[in-house]
């Protein structure tokens, strides 16, 4: 379903909302902070918006009536996230949804009393978000949307789609701790594949270019891109740039791959919007976010792109396909 049909079925809800999810005559509405990292004209970020809106109006959380929404949009700009995050707290909201751990970080720094709940962490325990994944602990929880092994599994996904490469760029953004987990993560796997890692900073669209193209005039080589807010950014960017370099690449999120990139794993992430506006609700509802354990990816996908693959001059293995939980034609 696209974003304009998910939103439009939003209308459809509305007869179907509990009425005792409904405000009170007179009672003012709840308050959601929402805070995303990418762009608010980015269709990644707002199928995932339309998602959570569609999911919290099923619990009967309806626009108007007992529940309004203040958005800010970091557009992967990192260095002004803080001043994002003061700019909600001061609107008293009784929860914000922070996208990815950058987000959710200032948003800790501006408060820790008004509940916060993640979607699409990678280490929340490493990067001090909870204290613990079963008991946070603090006034944050949420999901996550991938573990430290995922790297090693794109690695390995790389090698089973194109075996001849030996030399693979790692796109990540140094700036955030779980990505250089990720990374050391396939540095301990890259030796048994017979690879050699070189880490790349996503920070600006004329270093990426300038990188994967210096990177791409040696042969064998191939692309694996971690999740974040400046690789969604920038990712027609990449995925236009590892075509014309003739690179496989393996992306985090699948959104790449309708976009024209070979192959993601990953987290579905509309689902893990559906599954934060249930951690909303419940805290809406009087529960605490210390109480609710961080949930770990449970909702995995493996999208191959078979039109790109020829353009490649790859022929993906029947094994690999029938593992996919989607294949593009």
């Amino acid at each position: 379903m696209n974003r304009r049909a998910l939103i439009a079925g939003l209308g459809g809800a509305v007869a179907a909302w509990p009425l005792k999810a409904r405000a009170q005559q007179g009672e003012p509405p709840r308050r959601i902070g929402i805070f995303m990292p990418g762009a608010a004209d980015s269709s990644e970020y707002q199928d995932r918006n339309a998602a959570f809106l569609q999911a919290l109006a099923e619990k009967g959380w309806a626009v108007g009536r007992n529940i309004r929404f203040d958005y800010r949009w970091g557009a992967g700009e990192i260095e002004r996230y803080r001043a994002f995050a003061v700019e909600l707290v001061a609107l008293a909201p009784d929860v914000i949804v922070g996208s990815g751990t950058a987000t959710v970080r200032a948003l800790q720094q501006a408060t820790r009393s008004v509940p916060i709940v993640f979607a699409n962490i990678t280490d929340p325990v490493g990067n001090g978000l909870v204290a613990s994944l079963a008991l946070p602990g603090g006034n944050a929880t949420g999901l996550m949307s991938q573990e430290m092994g995922f790297s090693g599994k794109w690695l390995e996904l790389l090698k089973e789609v194109a075996p001849q490469v030996t030399r693979v760029a790692v796109l990540r953004d140094s700036a955030i701790a779980s990505q250089v987990g990720l990374l050391g993560a396939m540095q301990s796997a890259a030796p048994a594949l017979g690879v050699e890692l070189r880490p790349v900073d996503v920070n600006d669209p004329k270093e990426i270019n300038r990188a994967i193209t210096d990177f791409a005039r040696v042969p064998n080589g191939g692309l694996i891109v971690s999740a974040g807010a400046r690789a969604v950014l920038h990712r027609e960017l990449i995925v236009m740039l590892a075509a014309q370099s003739r690179l496989p690449a393996v992306y985090p999120f699948r959104t790449f791959v309708n976009g024209g990139g070979l192959m993601s794993y990953g987290a579905d992430t509309i689902y893990v919007y559906r599954q934060a506006a249930d951690y909303v609700d419940r805290i809406l509802r009087g529960e605490k976010p210390a109480d609710l354990p961080v949930q770990t990816p449970n909702k995995l996908e493996l999208v191959i792109n078979l039109k790109t693959a020829k353009a490649l001059g790859l022929e993906v293995p029947p094994t690999l396909l029938a593992r996919a939980d989607e294949v593009i034609e």
